[in-house]
């Protein structure tokens, strides 16, 4: 099965569908991954915050995959933001993975309540290493229309993606909107909802009809309209099932049945990102 690529603003292009290591332990980690290489995966979407870059790491050097084939995210810790400790956060990161080169960074969080509201000189900060040629890419994640309008405007320097909660029942359209406006490509956290696809009976009337499972249904509606998805698991049937989703494709009348179960923000299952301010001690 070949993974379509996006394109990005920089030039560079993105594989629209990787694994997601949130949650993973830092112990099975490296199991998890090398399970997931081995199914098909080539794009794997880590984060400090997540205390496993080590096992990702671990992974793909096991592996023995060519470099040039594997597309490795990573996003800096919140505690990170000031630009001294970004710079010394990102050389953890890249040691950990085992790395001398990621291809995209992003800041995980904006945090506006926190660092007096500063994040443009985090953003600049990313920028470095992009130019010292240890970052192909750098972009963000979770951040609201504002605050991408602030650093683009400060900066002249714009994101390749948006790295936010997107799912059937949270289309988050206001930041996919702006994110277009930019030329930024979206990718969608939780893109099933952690799960919770499963129980809607619209969806799973869908997945009858198409004869798939309502995740598979639900991630086939994010690639129809153009998201990077990153689906976890740690059992090698569902990733194979997540895996398999570009031999079918949802009709108009399907798709618009799914943006139809949109709540807007109380469909939200994660953090707020204009209030969200957690730093890990």
């Amino acid at each position: 099965m070949t993974v379509p690529r996006i394109e990005l603003i920089n030039g560079t292009s993105i594989p629209q569908l990787g694994f997601g290591v949130a949650q993973v332990s830092p112990e099975d980690t490296a199991d998890t991954v090398r399970k997931a290489l081995e199914v098909g995966y080539r794009h794997i979407d880590t984060a400090q915050m997540y205390e496993n870059e080590a096992g990702v790491g671990e992974a793909i050097r096991a592996a023995g995959i060519p470099r040039d084939e594997l597309y490795i995210t990573s996003k800096l810790n919140t505690g990170f933001h000031r630009p001294e400790d970004a710079r010394v956060g990102f050389g953890e990161t890249l040691e950990r993975l085992g790395l001398d080169r990621i291809d995209l960074f992003l800041i995980h969080w904006p945090m506006p309540t926190q660092y007096d509201g500063d994040f443009v000189s985090t953003w600049k900060t990313l920028g470095e290493f992009v130019e010292d040629g240890r970052a192909a890419s750098i972009g963000v994640s979770n951040f609201q229309p504002d605050h991408l309008d602030k650093i683009v405007a400060e900066t002249g320097v714009v994101p390749v993606v948006n790295q936010v909660e997107v799912h059937p029942f949270f289309a988050n359209e206001g930041v996919r909107s702006a994110n277009a406006k930019h030329g930024v490509v979206t990718e969608a956290w939780s893109p099933i909802a952690q799960g919770t696809v499963s129980d809607d009976d619209t969806i799973g009337e869908i997945a009858t009809l198409v004869g798939r499972s309502p995740a598979q249904v639900a991630l086939r509606w994010h690639i129809q309209r153009g998201d990077v998805i990153f689906p976890k698991s740690t059992k090698v049937e569902r990733m194979k099932q997540n895996f398999e989703i570009f031999d079918f494709e949802l009709s108009p009348n399907a798709m618009s049945t799914l943006d139809e179960l949109d709540r807007g923000e109380a469909g939200r299952l994660g953090p707020n990102p204009d209030v969200f301010d957690y730093i890990p001690s």
